[in-house]
């Protein structure tokens, strides 16, 4: 765990810009969890960022595309990215019935569907 070195990208800022966006139901840490940025004392779940890619796992609202879930997400995180690609990854869909999308239980299983914006990135 360390702290955000000057210049870069804030993952609070991208968990909050892909929490807005309206086909987003929520961030997914992944099957296990595993999916986050770890600070000092805490974590920020469904934001991963390394040194060339931002990668975020969501749950999306059923109704739009995954490409249009994809690229809505895409467009909020590029700003923020600071010059690296940005790679979505949608873990599951969250129907207008089902309970809002919380944590690793979000996910139901099955293979997640990945979208990278960028250079070919195989899914994590």
């Amino acid at each position: 765990m360390t702290a955000l070195s000057p210049g870069e990208p804030d993952p609070d800022l991208i968990a909050a810009a892909v929490s807005a966006c309206s086909t987003v139901a929520g961030l997914s840490g992944g099957v296990a969890g595993e999916i986050a940025t770890y600070l000092p004392g805490r974590r920020v779940t469904g934001v991963r960022v390394d040194e060339a890619v931002v990668t975020v796992h969501v749950v999306g609202r059923y109704g739009p595309t995954i490409p249009e879930i994809s690229n809505e997400v895409t467009r909020a995180v590029t700003p923020l990215a600071d010059g690296r690609q940005v790679a979505v990854v949608i873990e599951d869909l969250q129907l207008a019935c089902d309970p809002p999308a919380a944590g690793p239980a979000a996910t139901a299983g099955g293979a997640p569907f990945s979208v990278s914006a960028g250079p070919a990135h195989p899914p994590d």
